[in-house]
């Protein structure tokens, strides 16, 4: 059975690159019926928010990613590690390192000073010598001296390092006895059943160290797909400013979760020309050796894009629901339907559909000034005034009234559209552009018309 895990570290918040890791592994589970675990990598108790672990429990839920069974704590695991350095000391696989850090760090400043790849120099390793009485001692893995680490990466290929230009004898437990990450996450892999592990290319480094602790311990090696990174559109690293916050901040800026994920999985991956994903699509058609080989670029346009079309396909009552966590509640305006029609193929994300009906709701209380500069002289507030006149007079009642008496005002006046509407949105909602006048003029009816033009004239006569 294929098993996937994501182990975020709850030292940060949970952000786009890490939600990326998490869907692919969570669709190759469920392509295959297998099962997709969320192991919270919490063995760095100094670094370690509970805030940051909260927030990315709450991410996960709200994305709608569901783990197969409990999350997994590695700070409740420690006995387990335990267990196992003691093995590896026990079978002579491992053993206790007493160089001090300032002699370490001496070592690696002489070999930066040869121009030497910086690491430990195997001096404890078959140590005979007088065991020094003032050093704690961590806890060192034999690693193979002056062979290969070999293993075939999903999307990479095939890889063979050379052991004496990626490995030490790296630490396995530090001097207080905690477990380091790359000890644990092998034990937890191994133990837990993760067959096919897919993550980002930064852990690169990892494989070959976290393959010698499988090797030691007689573990299964489970198949590896590492993910190229996810650049911003110059093609740099991601930057906050790009995009690589908090996954709930997406939330907050209103967009959905089915949005995000449909970006999330186009970023590096695709099939043919095909756009928009429903989770059924994703979860039958993604395979991670399909992953491009080089990295991705966010682009916040696409993922507007992605955003509006799932926000056009919602239905009423789900938009209604939606927008009520971003302070909007229509459930009691009899005109609901057309506002929430009228806006839906203008706007990106919830906030500002939300944003967009407030100013049509609410009476503006400042008018854009190039909008004015451009729209707004002693012509077009005559023609204002003559129309707020006979709106008055002829009190339409249905949409199809006052579309129809707004065409016998442009007629009985000899006036286009352009003449009229982009003034009259001016007056009504702060700003020339918005849907269309005739919705917005019934929408409002007839006293708020006259109302809000009282407050427009007073403002412009001052």
């Amino acid at each position: 059975m294929i098993k996937t895990r994501f182990a975020p570290s709850p030292t940060g918040y949970l952000h786009i690159g890490g939600l990326r890791t998490a869907l692919y592994s969570y669709l190759w589970a469920k392509k295959n019926n297998g099962q997709f675990l969320l192991r919270i990598e919490d063995t760095d108790l100094k670094r370690n928010s509970k805030l940051a672990c909260d927030e990315i429990i709450k991410a996960f839920n709200w994305v709608g990613i569901e783990n197969a069974d409990e999350v997994y704590f590695q700070s409740k695991r420690f006995d387990i590690y335990k267990e196992y350095i003691q093995q590896l000391l026990d079978e002579d696989k491992a053993y206790y390192c007493y160089m001090s850090k300032n002699e370490l760090e001496e070592l690696r400043e002489t070999q930066r000073q040869n121009k030497q790849r910086t690491k430990y120099n195997r001096k404890y390793r078959d140590y005979e010598g007088k065991i020094p009485s003032d050093v704690k001692p961590v806890v060192r893995i034999k690693a193979p001296i002056d062979s290969y680490i070999e293993f075939n990466d999903g999307i990479k290929g095939n890889m063979r390092l050379y052991t004496e230009d990626v490995l030490d004898d790296f630490i396995i437990a530090r001097d207080d006895g905690t477990p380091t990450y790359n000890f644990v996450v092998a034990i937890d892999d191994a133990l837990m059943g993760i067959t096919d592990v897919i993550r980002g290319e930064d852990h690169l480094s990892n494989t070959s160290k976290q393959i010698v602790i499988y090797n030691a311990l007689d573990f299964d090696i489970p198949n590896f797909f590492h993910i190229p990174m996810i650049n911003n559109e110059a093609g740099k690293k991601l930057s906050k400013r790009d995009g690589a916050v908090n996954v709930m901040k997406y939330k907050e800026a209103g967009y959905l979760p089915e949005a995000l994920l449909n970006f999330l999985v186009r970023l590096g991956w695709s099939h043919g020309d095909q756009e928009l994903f429903s989770m059924q699509e994703m979860i039958e058609l993604f395979n991670p050796n399909d992953i491009n080989k080089s990295a991705s670029a966010y682009n916040t346009s696409k993922l507007d894009w992605i955003n509006s079309e799932y926000i056009k396909s919602l239905p009423e009552n789900n938009l209604l629901e939606l927008l009520k966590e971003f302070d909007l509640d229509l459930s009691s305006n009899k005109n609901k339907s057309l506002i929430l029609e009228l806006f839906k193929s203008r706007v990106n994300t919830l906030k500002e559909f939300s944003e967009e009906i407030h100013k049509l709701l609410n009476a503006p209380n400042s008018y854009n000034d190039e909008s004015i500069k451009k729209h707004i002289n002693e012509d077009s507030i005559k023609v204002l005034k003559s129309f707020i006149e006979f709106f008055n007079i002829e009190r339409p009642n249905t949409l199809e009234d006052y579309e129809t008496k707004f065409k016998e005002f442009l007629k009985t006046n000899d006036l286009k559209m352009g003449k009229v509407a982009p003034a009259l949105r001016i007056l009504l909602l702060g700003d020339h552009n918005s849907p269309s006048i005739s919705s917005v003029l019934y929408i409002l009816g007839t006293d708020e018309i006259i109302k809000r033009s009282e407050k427009f004239f007073t403002f412009m006569e001052n």
